[in-house]
């Protein structure tokens, strides 16, 4: 397996790195910023565990990033504290430009940064189109507006981004595990995002369903960087610029996807888990 993703520099060439997605307006970025996320010194601790520790790394703009580890590394709790879903217990989380360690995870929201978890997240009585609608609003200005909103138009646009128009009138609970998934990144995508955190998409996916989440999160618009947790490498090293390696709470090393493939302290630690 050969990586093919392009560099952030090549994709922000494309049109429309200022584009919004379903139908919410975008934000202004400062043209000086050239980093989208930056952790300085992060630790995490739960009592005497460090579940991550003195972890720091830059995410630039537009670029996309996969942190890849074994089970235990710190991974997820990494994603919990740059969502601010846990504080940090040290260290500082900068996000285009400013300090967010402090900040409730909706105020990070409202700046552009998403999520998606390892369990579906979904409204499973409600229809595809539905749940791509409540994305929207959630994040919209004007969320709480008496006025009635549209169910169409901004939802439709994502229906098409994540290829899913012909189930967009289908209750969630029909969905296959692998649309579910592809329901997910175009809720994450409602609104003006900046970056993405995506905890392990390829999770329970086929075959079938893995080339279709490859070509989803490679068609993204060009503008939306993201960072990656993905156990199955022929998926991450196939999607990403640059990737992180975490391993006992701490950053192991960083390198391009060539460089992780073919490091033979890397290869140790994964075949160190599967003998586990």
């Amino acid at each position: 397996m050969s990586p093919t993703s392009s560099t952030p520099e090549a994709r922000h060439g494309d049109a429309g790195a200022g584009r919004t997605l379903g139908g919410v307006r975008g934000h202004v970025g400062a043209p000086h910023v050239s980093a989208a996320l930056v952790l300085e010194g992060v630790t995490r601790m739960f009592g005497a565990l460090r579940a991550i520790e003195d972890v720091s790394f830059s995410v630039a703009v537009g670029e996309r990033r996969a942190v890849i580890g074994a089970n235990g590394a710190g991974k997820t709790t990494l994603f919990n504290v740059v969502t601010g879903d846990f504080p940090a217990t040290r260290g500082r989380v900068r996000f285009f430009g400013e300090d967010v360690t402090t900040l409730p995870g909706h105020e990070r929201i409202r700046m552009g940064l998403r999520r998606t978890y390892q369990s579906s997240l979904l409204f499973r009585d409600l229809t595809v189109r539905d749940n791509l609608f409540l994305a929207v609003r959630g994040v919209a200005r004007h969320r709480f507006s008496f006025l009635r909103a549209s169910r169409n138009g901004p939802a439709s646009e994502l229906l098409e981004r994540v290829r899913l128009t012909h189930v967009a009138d289908s209750p969630v609970a029909v969905l296959s595990h692998g649309q579910q998934r592809q329901l997910e990144i175009g809720m994450a995508l409602a609104g003006a995002p900046r970056l993405i955190l995506f905890d392990e998409p390829a999770a329970g996916l086929s075959p079938g369903e893995r080339a279709e989440l490859v070509a989803l999160l490679r068609d993204l618009p060009a503008h939306i960087g993201f960072v990656l947790i993905e156990h199955d490498l022929d998926i991450a090293l196939r999607v990403v610029d640059r990737v992180t390696v975490l391993h006992n709470a701490r950053v192991l090393k960083h390198g391009s996807p060539a460089e992780i493939e073919n490091d033979a302290e890397v290869q140790a630690i994964y075949m160190g888990e599967r003998h586990h």
